[in-house]
């Protein structure tokens, strides 16, 4: 079975059973300031998860792109991966535990041919206030599962949520494939690390709400959310050792095998990590990412490097990466076909951004240089210097050890991972921040500082530039940061033009009306979309008469004057040929 051949086997099994198929979403969360990037499949609904109607209805199936950034360094062995596809289906206030077991487990019988004996299962074991979920077990026991295959564990290993102090939360089931290996002890199960049980599959039973005194009262809509690991399971289901080995690496490794002339035996960790991050890479320059020194560009000019420098040590010198990056639009267009309509920005954008390394390469041996001799009779080059040249010319320790190597110098390697340890901890608090699902913050204030951008990007093509899109929103309660295609500063006087114009409409007080519409109209009436591949049939416009109308998932202010005021407080240079605003309202 090959990557495609699986997406179409599951949204298939799901749309028999009466899902709407919806469009993976952009790799770029719309207007949630507490994660950098789509982290899962469920992170795109959650306001329908907290009961706002979607157009496809109360049971979804779709395959989504994610980006998780924690463990970058860690790419490279036989697990770990930046991008990476979540199969998911959801009930919004349908059908609950029983029918999400029994949709899985004839899955995973009947498509996927996995047998009882290779499952194992897990269910939350209970606490003060909270029941144990023997009716998720007794589900399990009637498909065949037998004692010995099901698991309970605590809040750590079975219960997702909530994503802050308060809000919608329940215990979920895992999935797991047991590989037939021996157990390790007495105590060896879906929680142990030993390799014998792989998680393939999370169904979380939102069925609770926290309040802010502590306790969990049962939720009105109760909801079913699911995720399966693409990768993992087509390695799984074609019996291969590594995702690596699966199709979705072939055609990556084979086109690095070609311009390195090695083989993907002779360095598998290079291999695997040019392969991840340039197909990482290239899906974010697909959805708008452009590089920079901040945020998702930084994330995107580190994946960038980081693959430059590897594929230095299995011999690909020059400007290559482009080739790598046609691979993977020409295999993957089919199920996103966002990387063939945008493939010569990608191909633009990652060829100037790896011309940009090696210049940077450059300047960097310079500096290694003066930091020999600064050392003088000091063989040992410390700490702080050889992290200065990682953080800041992108050089991995083990470069700046062979380096010093041939010069006859150490690196003081415990005082380079403190370091980095902190440096990888703030990186992981600032990147991802991600709570297990995503929930964005959806007070009034965000509302009205949401419908904000939607009139500051009509605003823009009003008074700047008509060909104006949207790169990139972030919100928070205290401000909105808006991102956009511009090559010049935009001039005070046009801000002014801007700002005026945008409280003008506030106090006109117009409607802010929401429909449902086939996607075709949505575009016959000219609706602004950011990424219009992820749309699905039926979509949400949200318009301001005479003003704006765009596809979007809301929430939105039923009027302008609701917003307040509106104060642009900065207007500055995001990345090259895009600019940013922010504002706040009042």
């Amino acid at each position: 079975m090959d990557a495609q051949e699986l997406r179409d086997a599951y949204v298939d099994f799901f749309k028999e059973r009466g899902h709407t198929y919806i469009r993976s979403a952009s790799l770029i969360p719309e207007n949630d300031p507490t994660v950098l990037f789509t982290t899962a499949g469920v992170h795109p609904l959650v306001p329908y998860l907290l009961g706002e109607k979607h157009p496809g209805g109360k049971r979804l199936v779709n395959f989504q792109k994610c980006i998780r950034t924690g463990d970058i360094e860690e790419v490279g062995d036989a697990t770990h991966l930046t991008f990476f596809e979540m199969l998911g289906n959801w009930s919004l206030g349908d059908y609950f535990k029983k029918e999400s077991i029994e949709f899985s487990y004839d899955l995973l019988k009947d498509v996927l041919n996995l047998k009882n004996e290779q499952l194992a299962v897990t269910a939350f074991e209970g606490e003060e206030g909270i029941p144990k979920d023997t009716e998720t077990a007794e589900h399990w026991k009637s498909h065949g599962m037998k004692d010995n295959q099901i698991f309970f564990y605590g809040r750590k290993d079975n219960w997702w949520g909530p994503a802050g102090q308060t809000g919608p939360c329940g215990p979920d089931t895992e999935i797991f494939f047991d590989n037939g290996q021996k157990k390790c002890g007495p105590d060896c199960g879906p929680a142990c690390r030993c390799g014998k049980y792989v998680e393939i599959w999370n169904n979380v039973f939102m069925q609770y709400n926290k309040e802010k005194d502590g306790s969990f009262v049962p939720l009105e809509q109760k909801n079913v959310d699911t995720g399966m690991g693409l990768e993992r399971v087509l390695c799984i289901v074609n019996g291969l050792e590594t995702v690596y080995d699966t199709s979705l690496f072939t055609g990556i490794i084979g086109k690095l095998e070609e311009l390195s002339g090695k083989k993907y035996k002779d360095d598998m960790r290079s291999f695997r990590i040019i392969a991840d991050h340039l197909r990482a890479s290239t899906f974010l320059l697909g959805d708008g990412v452009v590089p920079s020194k901040m945020g998702q560009g930084y994330i995107l000019r580190r994946l960038i490097r980081r693959a430059s420098r590897y594929m230095s040590n299995i011999g690909i010198e020059g400007v290559n990466m482009q080739k790598v990056s046609e691979v993977i639009v020409s295999e993957y267009s089919k199920a996103y076909p966002e990387l063939e309509n945008n493939k010569d920005t990608i191909y633009a954008q990652i060829t100037s951004e790896e011309e940009k390394f090696h210049k940077t390469l450059r300047k960097g041996l310079r500096r290694f240089d003066e930091m020999i001799a600064e050392n003088g009779d000091n063989k040992e080059l410390n700490g702080e210097a050889v992290f200065r040249l990682y953080d800041t010319f992108g050089f991995p320790i083990e470069l700046t050890q062979e380096l010093a190597g041939e010069k006859g110098y150490t690196v003081s390697v415990d005082d380079f991972n403190n370091r980095f340890k902190e440096h990888q901890e703030k990186s992981r608090a600032g990147s991802d921040q991600v709570f297990k699902g995503g929930l964005a913050d959806a007070s009034e204030q965000t509302t009205k500082l949401h419908t904000a951008t939607h009139i500051l990007n009509a605003a823009l093509k009003k008074f700047v530039d008509p060909n104006i899109h949207q790169k990139g929103s972030n919100i928070t309660a205290e401000r909105l940061r808006f991102d956009f295609n511009l090559d010049r500063k935009v001039e005070p006087e046009e801000l002014k033009a801007i700002e005026d114009y945008i409280n003008d409409i506030i106090k006109a007080d117009i409607p802010v009306v929401c429909e449902e519409i086939p996607y075709e109209e949505a575009m016959e009436r000219h609706a602004e979309g950011v990424f219009q591949c992820k749309y699905g049939e039926v979509v949400k416009v949200y318009s301001i008469d005479g003003v704006s109308i765009e596809l979007c998932g809301g929430p939105h202010v039923r009027s302008t004057g609701e917003i307040g005021s509106f104060k642009i407080t900065k207007e500055e240079s995001s990345a090259a040929g895009v600019r940013r605003i922010k504002a706040t309202v009042g």
